[in-house]
Parts: structure tokens; C-alpha cells; sequence
């Protein structure tokens, strides 16, 4: 019976030591399984379109019965801030594009945010509750535990009472599995404890041999449970769920009793087999996130340097300010397509993409606050040069007159740019005044009626060409186009009765040939309108909304001036010298108003399907 007693010691001393090697293993793995777990999570997480949702979720959280997990509320905050910041960056944007001071910008409260913070205090009340809780828990095992610890020690300082109580040491083993956590300072004591005094019971308990081998056969059997269910989870599609489960396995498995001596190496080996199939798995999985993460920060780093060479360019026009604004849009537009980065350069390459973007639109909006200034500058000595140009439209002295107006008119040619309605309207007053001189001279001017023929012919030599050029085409054609209008704005004056059917001549030609050479710039503005919409909506509710009715207002401001354009032409004759060429001009602008017209109907269009698609 002695020696039996000594087996049964020493087979609980090997398989503890088995075991204790085993659990050391899978304690190293655990804080790395909790990261990869809490990466897998962020990687499958809903992704949230408007702060809205956001809050609901973070309200429903806040009052729901089930504990609030940190890592879905640490997601949701920074879900929720990083729509907020966008969204307030475009109200900035739009009130800078819109011409608004930098300096008298004020950010609206948001009733969303004071919403969020005041679910956010609750939940942050609940987790410390929830903490305090656990911790109370904890403290409680830690004594139940104990408690144990002391009954064995006692039976232990009772050898003649072994037999007697191994009933009341199964149970108190049972007793031990069921309790949880306790403090991590004391978990590895409180198990060195529990493995000392356990196995001091064993060496002094006096089993007969049929109560040691039912007791060898059960643990063998329990454990072969284990075996098959660690070799079924191989068969598990989601690889973090089977991890899970064989580390409750590893814990049952720690927790059963030895089997016979003889067994021992195999039935661990066949265990150990099947959860180096699952943790090889587990590995892979994490390697290929691992790169998958690696390589999002490879796209997103390229996207960063796109944007901050775009900064370093030098934008010489405003047309050069809306074109990278719009590769800019573009690439903010890629960066939504990229997954998450590594989670310890994630916050960073996106600080640093925000940074690239904010140094180009703070830029921006510089330029245009200055280029009202000049806009203003340069009307101001337009207008100058018109009231020169009207005090001389009267002179007859034609040739020193005929050179202060082309001075005058050389002298327009250098002054920068203005708002292109503005221009209009200028030059016209500017040409009008020009012209009444001019045309009066002319009428004058036998003398020179003979080099306005020959003008005249070279000219109509030059539309001609034009013709020609219109129905060769070529990849040349716009070189040649371009050198035959220089060439036609060279030559001087042609006769006054010739001169509005040499200018529709001359149109109408040209109007072929832009046709050819330019795509229509109303659908182009349509189609990227179209592009834009999806954008546009992800700006929030009312985004689309709102545009709608900016368009609406557009529309109406259009059809007005459509409508004044209409009346004035009623009121024009072709009976003056110049009325045949002022009633066409006019007849161009309507045209072009009810382009416009035509195009902002479209852009509603496209709008309401927009609204449609989202229903």
C-alpha cells in the first residue's frame, strides 16, 4: 500500500509539472492574443458614416444592461471626432470659398457633441463601477481561495485522516476550479500554495489500488475529451474564436488529476499536437493582418508625400489653385479605400495626411483673401482708363487721339485679372468708348479706306484658311487655329459696312472649330458635378439639401437676367451703323444664360436622383 501511495504522489508531481510548463507558455502568449484580438476587432468593426450613428451606438451602451466593453468606447471616440473635425473643417472650408474672413470665423456650438460627452461621462462612471466591481471580486476569490489553501494544509498536518477526507479534497479541488481571478500580485504564490499542499496530500493519502485506478481511468478519459475537442476546433473557420476555446481547454486540462504513469507522455502529446495546429493558425493569421497593416501605411505614406508635394508647388493662377484642390479631393477620396494602418503609426500617418491637407486649404484660402484686394486694385485702374477713354471719344483729332486710345488700350492689356462678370461689363464700356472714336474717324478717313479693303482681304484670306484647317483637322490643329487668330487680330481695320459680316463670318468659323477642339464644357461641369454628389452627401443630412436649394436660388437668378436680356433686345433696331452687330452680341449672351440655365437644371436633377438612390 506504501508504494502505492508513492506512485500516486510522484504521477501528480510529473503531470504538475507538465502542466505548470504548459500554463508558463501560455501565460507568455496571452497579453499578445488580448492586442491581436483588440486589432482583429478594429479590423471587423462598423464603420460609422455620421455622428448620429455614432451616438445612438454610444447611447445605447451607456443605458444597456451588459458592461461597456473599453475597446468598442475607445473606437466610438475616436469614430465620433474624427466625423466631427471633418465636418467642421468643411463648414470652415465652405465659408472661406464662399469669401468669408479667416479672422471673423466662429465655430457653431454642437448639440451632438454635449450629447456625446454627457453619454460618455456616464459610461466612464459605469467602467469605473464596473472596475471597482471587479477588483471587490477579485479581493473575495482571493480569500475563498485562501480559505481552501488552509483546509488542505490542514489535512495535510492529519495523515492518519487522508483516507477519510479525500471525498472533502475533491470537493475542495472542484471548489478551486469554479473560483475566478483574483489579483495578479498574488495569482503565482497563491498557486505555488495550492501545488505545494495538494501534493503533500497526495504523498500522505493511502488509496487502495481500485480507487486509484478509477480515479487514473476518469482523468484519462476527461482528458481524451479534451484531446478531441482540441483536434476539432482545426476544423473552426474563425481563427481568434478557436484560440479562445483552447485556452478554456488548456485551463480544464490544467485542472484534471493525473492519469497512469504509462499514458501520461502520450495522451500530453496528443493535446500539445493539437494546440500547435491551432496556435500555428492563430500565428499565420496575425502575420497576414501584420502585413496587410504594413502595407495600408506603405499607400498611406505615398499619399501623404503626394499632398505635401503638392503644397511645395507654386500656384501662379487661380486656375492652378482648383486644380490640385481637386487632386487633393481626389486623394483624401483614395484614403478612404485604405485599411488601417499598424496601430502604433495609425493615429500618426493620418495626424500627418490631416496636417499635408490643412497647410494646402489654409494656403488657399490666403490666396483668394488677397486676390480681392488686387480684383479691386485692378478695377479701380480699369475704370481710370475708361473715363480716359471717354474724355477722348469725342476728339477729331484722329491721329494723335488714335494713338492715346491705343496706348489706352495697351495699357488694359497689362492690368491683371477681375472677377469675369466685372471684366465684362468693363471692357465693354472701355470698347464702347474706344469705338465711337474710332468709327467716327473712319467715317472721316477716305484715305485710309483703301488699307481697311486690303485688310479686309487679308482677312477673309484668313477665314478661308480657317475653313480649310476646320476640315483637314490634324493633331496640329490647334497650333495652326491659334496662329491664324494672331495672325487675324494683327491686321488692322477693315471697312465699317464690311465689318459685322466679316465678324460673323469670322465666328461662325470659329465656332466650328472650338466645337472640334473643346469638350463641351457644360457636360464636363456635369459630369463632375455627378462625381462630386457622393461627396457632397457625405457631409451630412442637409448637405444635398442645402445645395439643392443653392442651386434653386441660382436657377431663379439666371432665368431673371434671361428675362431682362429678352426685354432690352426688344428694345434694339438693326437700323444704326453698329445695332446689326449689338443685337447678335446680345443674342450670344442670352444663348449662353440659358446654357447656364439648362446646366444648373441638370445639376438638380442629378441631386434629386442622389436623394432618391439613398431612400
Amino acid at each position: 500500500m506504501d508504494s502505492q501511495v508513492i506512485e500516486t504522489a510522484s504521477s501528480l508531481s510529473e503531470e504538475n509539472t507538465l502542466v505548470q510548463g504548459e500554463q508558463q507558455a501560455t501565460t507568455v502568449e496571452e497579453p499578445v492574443a488580448e492586442q491581436k484580438e483588440a486589432d482583429v476587432a478594429e479590423e471587423q468593426r462598423k464603420v460609422y458614416q455620421t455622428k448620429k450613428e455614432v451616438l445612438e451606438r454610444v447611447k445605447e451602451i451607456a443605458h444597456a444592461e451588459e458592461a461597456p466593453q473599453k475597446e468598442e468606447v475607445e473606437y466610438l471616440k475616436t469614430a465620433f471626432y474624427k466625423l466631427h473635425i471633418a465636418e467642421r473643417e468643411a463648414q470652415m472650408k465652405a465659408f472661406l470659398d464662399a469669401g468669408g474672413d479667416p479672422s471673423t470665423y466662429q465655430i457653431v456650438p454642437d448639440e451632438d457633441e454635449e450629447s456625446f460627452k454627457a453619454e460618455m461621462g456616464i459610461i466612464k462612471e459605469r467602467r469605473q463601477q464596473q472596475f471597482r466591481e471587479q477588483e471587490a471580486e477579485k479581493e473575495e476569490n482571493l480569500k475563498k481561495k485562501l480559505d481552501i489553501i488552509e483546509k488542505i494544509k490542514g489535512m495535510v498536518t492529519s495523515p492518519e485522516e487522508a483516507s477519510k477526507t479525500y471525498q472533502e479534497f475533491k470537493t475542495l479541488q472542484q471548489e478551486w476550479r469554479e473560483i475566478k481571478a483574483v489579483p495578479a500580485e498574488h495569482a503565482n504564490e497563491l498557486w505555488r500554495n495550492y501545488q505545494l499542499y495538494v501534493e503533500q496530500f497526495y504523498d500522505l493519502l493511502k488509496l487502495n489500488s481500485e480507487a486509484r485506478e478509477l480515479d487514473f481511468k476518469k482523468n484519462l478519459e476527461a482528458k481524451t475529451r479534451l484531446c478531441e475537442a482540441a483536434e476539432k476546433l482545426a476544423e473552426e473557420e474563425d481563427v481568434i474564436s478557436a484560440f479562445h476555446q483552447l485556452q478554456k481547454l488548456h485551463q480544464e486540462y490544467r485542472e484534471i488529476g493525473p492519469v497512469a504513469k504509462e499514458l501520461r507522455e502520450e495522451i500530453w502529446q496528443r493535446f500539445k499536437a493539437a494546440s500547435t495546429v491551432i496556435n500555428k493558425r492563430h500565428q499565420q493569421h496575425f502575420e497576414e493582418l501584420r502585413a496587410r497593416e504594413d502595407e495600408n501605411l506603405a499607400k498611406k505614406t505615398a499619399l501623404c508625400e503626394k499632398v505635401e508635394a503638392i503644397c511645395a508647388e507654386e500656384n501662379k493662377s487661380s486656375a492652378d489653385w482648383e486644380r490640385h484642390t481637386k487632386e487633393i479631393i481626389d486623394i483624401q477620396a483614395e484614403w478612404k479605400t485604405i485599411g488601417f494602418a499598424p496601430q502604433k503609426m495609425n493615429v500618426k500617418i493620418f495626424e500627418r495626411f490631416r496636417a499635408a491637407c490643412d497647410t494646402f486649404f489654409a494656403n488657399k484660402a490666403d490666396h483668394f483673401r488677397s486676390m480681392k484686394d488686387t480684383f479691386k486694385e485692378n478695377a479701380d485702374k480699369k475704370r481710370a482708363l475708361i473715363e480716359k477713354a471717354k474724355a477722348l471719344q469725342d476728339s477729331t483729332e484722329w491721329r494723335s487721339t488714335s494713338d492715346k486710345l491705343i496706348a489706352l488700350q495697351k495699357e488694359w492689356k497689362t492690368i491683371g485679372m477681375v472677377p469675369k462678370k466685372l471684366g465684362d461689363q468693363l471692357w465693354e464700356e472701355f470698347l464702347g468708348a474706344c469705338n465711337k472714336f474710332f468709327e467716327a474717324r473712319n467715317a472721316q478717313g477716305a484715305d485710309q479706306r483703301n488699307e481697311e479693303r486690303q485688310n479686309l482681304e487679308k482677312k477673309l484670306g484668313i477665314i478661308e484658311q480657317l475653313k480649310k484647317a476646320a476640315e483637314e483637322a490634324g493633331s496640329d490643329l490647334q497650333t495652326r487655329v491659334q496662329k491664324l487668330i494672331e495672325e487675324y487680330n494683327s491686321v488692322g481695320h477693315v471697312p465699317f459696312k464690311e465689318k459685322d459680316k466679316l465678324y460673323k463670318q469670322y465666328h461662325e468659323v470659329l465656332d466650328k472649330l472650338y466645337k472640334e477642339l473643346n469638350v463641351n464644357v457644360a457636360k464636363r461641369r456635369l459630369n463632375n458635378f455627378k462625381q462630386n454628389l457622393k461627396q457632397v452627401a457625405e457631409r451630412g443630412e442637409q448637405a444635398l439639401d442645402n445645395e439643392r436649394a443653392r442651386l434653386m436660388r441660382q436657377y431663379d437668378a439666371i432665368k431673371q437676367e434671361v428675362q431682362t436680356y429678352e426685354n432690352n433686345l426688344g428694345f434694339l433696331t438693326a437700323s444704326s451703323k453698329k445695332g446689326n452687330s449689338l443685337i447678335e452680341e446680345m443674342n450670344r449672351k442670352i444663348q449662353k444664360l440659358k446654357d447656364d440655365l439648362q446646366l444648373v437644371k441638370e445639376k438638380i436633377k442629378a441631386i434629386d436622383a442622389e436623394n432618391a438612390a439613398q431612400e
